[in-house]
């Protein structure tokens, strides 16, 4: 077993020390896609743990009064921008973020390299008839893929050292985690430094959409910003308060920030 208890020095990695900023409170890394797979490739090639995350707007306004989420999401190694509403704030502040890189893209280009490169996935989530979806899918897209191992997320809290133990002995290359956050945030914090997986990260709900539960977004939504709005038309009793609750809170969030800051 790889081990993981002594942690490979990210934050001393060039791409990443060179491209690392703070936005409301949170640490994010100025990244491509190209060169966040970059990171993830180097991670696998190396067995070198690599803990990745992304930061979007419901995550970062929750972050401002849950402690234990902010924890979760600053101690990754990596952390990527997910939220055209956050490239857009951070420009307010004088940020510069290349591009949105998705959580949910990230994952489609690893699994394709995986494929390629002979990489070994081990998928953690989602309901039992969406992650059999997703797997009727690789099949079909990438027949030489070895899937190392794969659970729905419907476990009870005290099985979470079982399913860590099944990841394990998996012997994966790559762990990708749906579930809803906070809950992946906080499982990979407690058993971040017991995952014998080199690149590990949690993609939400990701797997709902590769395994076509949910429909995402056209790309000149994706482009202006507006999946959010797209989600509300999908499902508009369950998410546009939450959508609402969150946009709300986030612009007075800027506000309040850009008012302190042309204070002093």
């Amino acid at each position: 077993m790889t081990d993981m208890s002594v942690p490979y020095a990210w934050a001393d990695h060039p791409l990443i020390s060179a491209r690392r900023a703070v936005f409301l409170g949170s640490p994010m890394h100025l990244l491509t896609m190209e060169e966040t797979l970059r990171l993830a490739i180097e991670a696998m090639t190396e067995r070198k743990p690599l803990h990745h995350t992304v930061v979007n707007v419901a995550k970062l306004v929750t972050m401002q009064t849950d402690e234990e989420l902010r924890r979760d999401v600053t101690e990754a190694d990596l952390i990527n921008v997910d939220g055209m509403g956050i490239v857009w704030g951070a420009r307010m502040f004088g940020i510069t973020i290349p591009e949105r890189v998705a959580g949910v893209d990230i994952m489609e280009r690893l699994l394709a390299l995986c494929a390629r490169r002979g990489f070994r996935p081990f998928l953690l989530g989602a309901e039992p008839r969406v992650l059999e979806s997703v797997l009727r899918r690789l099949e079909n897209e990438f027949p030489v893929l070895e899937i190392a191992g794969f659970c729905d997320g419907y476990f009870p809290p005290e099985a979470e050292n079982e399913v860590v133990t099944k990841i394990n002995a998996a012997h994966a290359d790559c762990l990708f985690v749906a579930m809803p956050t906070p809950r992946k945030e906080r499982f990979l914090h407690r058993h971040r430094n017991e995952l014998d997986v080199p690149f590990v990260m949690g993609v939400g709900g990701s797997f709902d959409v590769y395994g076509g539960k949910v429909k995402r977004a056209p790309e000149w939504m994706q482009r202006a910003g507006l999946e959010w709005a797209f989600r509300i038309w999908q499902e508009p009793r369950r998410l546009w308060r939450r959508y609402y609750t969150t946009n709300k809170a986030y612009i007075r969030l800027l506000w309040t920030n850009w008012r302190q800051r042309s204070r002093r």
